[in-house]
């Protein structure tokens, strides 16, 4: 699903370059779920960005369900973004005077310019597949931050993405909503999806089937997490 070569991203130049990124090589299987740990400055967010269409390398290949995606220009790199990947942030990116419907919808909209009856009726679908059937009419402010997250997981997952990119996706949450966060993902994963997360706390780690750990824009370590 995902292969990368030599990856490097650097920053600024002179004195003031920052190499983000060191020659990182990796390949992640379709289906699988994947952590990526590391502490503030170690590259994980650099790696997910690039990972995710949202940045480019300064050097190296990527390759996405087989295509090169590395000389993508910005128009083709959306393309790809909306058609192809989900994302989970943090801080949920709900838009809040939306419903959870219609923030659900959006990928869907701007993705294949679906009508508004068959975006409405994909959107309540993904919201009942998360547990919030009864929430398609709630706005933000009205939903608690598990609630959010599983609006920002349904919105994710409307455009049937290839793979997933969780930044973080319990990092606002209580230990028990993070849980039922983590169990949603897990079933999403057995389901068939591809997750990479990232994350900096081992337990949430230890959910996926393997783990990447990165410093100094390296990875210093790759391995299967125990059953």
């Amino acid at each position: 699903m995902i292969r990368i070569k030599g990856l490097r991203r650097e920053y600024g130049d002179g004195d003031a370059r920052v190499l983000a990124l060191r020659d990182v090589s990796l390949h992640i299987k379709k289906n699988e779920f994947v952590a990526v740990m590391g502490s503030s400055g170690s590259g994980k967010s650099t790696l997910m960005n690039i990972l995710g269409c949202l940045d480019q390398q300064t050097a190296g290949q990527y390759w996405l369900d087989g295509r090169e995606v590395s000389s993508f220009d910005d128009e083709s790199l959306s393309a790809i973004r909306n058609r192809h990947i989900g994302f989970i942030f943090q801080t949920f990116h709900l838009l809040p005077r939306l419903t959870a419907q219609q923030n659900v919808m959006l990928p869907l909209r701007y993705a294949n310019g679906s009508s508004s009856a068959e975006a409405e009726e994909r959107a309540a679908e993904m919201l009942e597949r998360v547990g919030l059937g009864h929430r398609v009419g709630h706005r933000p402010f009205e939903m608690s931050g598990g609630q959010r997250q599983r609006v920002a997981i349904a919105r994710a997952l409307i455009n049937r993405p290839k793979v997933i990119f969780a930044d973080e996706p319990t990092g606002n949450l209580d230990s028990k909503t993070s849980q039922e966060i983590l169990e949603l993902l897990g079933a999403l994963h057995n389901e068939g999806q591809t997750i990479v997360m990232v994350t900096h706390e081992q337990d949430v780690a230890s959910r996926a089937q393997r783990t990447i750990r990165m410093s100094d824009g390296e990875v210093v370590e790759d391995s299967k997490c125990p059953a």
